[in-house]
């Protein structure tokens, strides 16, 4: 908060006082940061979060390298953010894999090292997943891109501050942050970007005042980066004590719902965020499903950013769901707050709306 009146410099102001304090509270959060995922403070890329980081990754691995080669591997169960650019790359000439997952949700090591080839210059895999949870195996892929000299970035979002991160043990040479996930602000998020074994080149995506190393120019936001910082710092501090408390909400609530006939857990039960529930339930309409728990649960179908979208989640359609299945899906986020009681409530209210709707027959 003292950053958005009593420190309100310029970082990029190097000649007085008022630039210095901003630098200050920039360099300590980029710190913790680096800090909690085993990185360089000099690795760390700020950007507005993690779409921007995303993009900045593939994009910039595109332009880089396209010398070496035109072909990346991704995975169906990406972000759009991950998606959308690959996609934008294939216009442009690239070749991109969009692997399969399993219907666990998890990733074949197996294919992905058939898929790899002599001109694949980025695999990008995210380490857990939006929708469904799932944690994939980041230092087993990783040493996969490593031992093929190919770089592996990740998308980080959902993973930093809720499971250990190493980029040294894990051979992540790109890794997309944000804050918002971990109760920073919104709006702030980072690129970590490998400099040494093998120090990776990036084609910065926006041009300008030369900030950050000239990778992402633009006027740092000094109270979101600080903030971020915190929220990392009390996020890992916390993260061991707040993954058993989630786990343990968690599994009771799925003890509760599992006991309906015809739900689907999405997603491997045990390689996943501890904090995440995702379901389908059959024989229910899903638009009629949330809006029968909208007064009681903040509730989603699907990634928060696709909300809107009356489209099915291509996640779940990715793990073999109908489109009328995915669409009649629930995910559950617990957070730092929620407490046993509210638990509770939300298991009743999942059932007596999921046995109210198959009662009055909306399926």
């Amino acid at each position: 908060m003292p950053f958005f009146t009593d420190y309100f410099g310029n970082a990029s102001s190097v000649a007085h006082v008022y630039g210095w304090e901003a630098e200050a509270g920039i360099k300590q959060a980029r710190e913790i940061i680096a800090s909690a995922i085993n990185a360089k403070e000099s690795e760390i890329v700020f950007t507005s979060g993690a779409t921007e980081a995303d993009n900045l990754a593939i994009k910039g691995v595109a332009e880089a390298y396209f010398d070496r080669g035109k072909h990346i591997i991704t995975v169906a169960t990406e972000h759009k953010a991950v998606i959308e650019p690959c996609e934008y790359l294939m216009d442009l000439g690239f070749e991109v894999s969009f692997l399969p997952v399993n219907q666990n949700g998890l990733l074949d090591l197996d294919l992905l090292q058939k898929t790899m080839r002599e001109d694949t210059i980025l695999v990008s895999v995210m380490a857990a997943n939006n929708e469904i949870g799932v944690l994939q195996p980041l230092a087993e892929i990783g040493k996969i891109c490593y031992d093929r000299g190919v770089i592996f970035h990740t998308d980080g979002a959902q993973a930093i501050g809720k499971i250990p991160i190493d980029v040294q043990s894990m051979n992540i040479d790109l890794m997309s942050l944000t804050a918002h996930k971990i109760y920073g602000p919104k709006g702030i998020g980072a690129l970590y970007i490998r400099r040494r074994n093998p120090r990776v080149k990036i084609a910065p995506q926006i041009q300008g005042g030369g900030q950050e190393n000239k990778i992402r120019s633009g006027t740092l936001c000094t109270p979101n980066i600080v903030g971020f910082g915190k929220a990392v710092e009390v996020a890992i501090a916390l993260m061991e004590a707040e993954n058993l408390k989630q786990k343990q909400l968690r599994d009771y609530l799925w003890q509760e719902i599992s006991q309906l006939e015809g739900v689907i857990l999405n997603g491997d039960l045990e390689k996943r965020l501890p904090n995440n529930l995702n379901i389908s339930v059959k024989n229910v309409d899903g638009s009629a499903l949330l809006l029968a728990l909208q007064p009681t649960v903040a509730v989603s179908s699907g990634s928060a950013c696709t909300s809107e979208s009356t489209k099915p989640s291509h996640v779940l359609t990715a793990l073999g769901h109908s489109k009328s299945l995915a669409q009649a899906s629930l995910r559950f986020g617990i957070g730092r707050f929620n407490t046993e009681e509210e638990i509770k409530k939300v298991a009743q209210a999942t059932l007596d709306a999921v046995t109210a709707l198959r009662k009055s027959g909306r399926q």
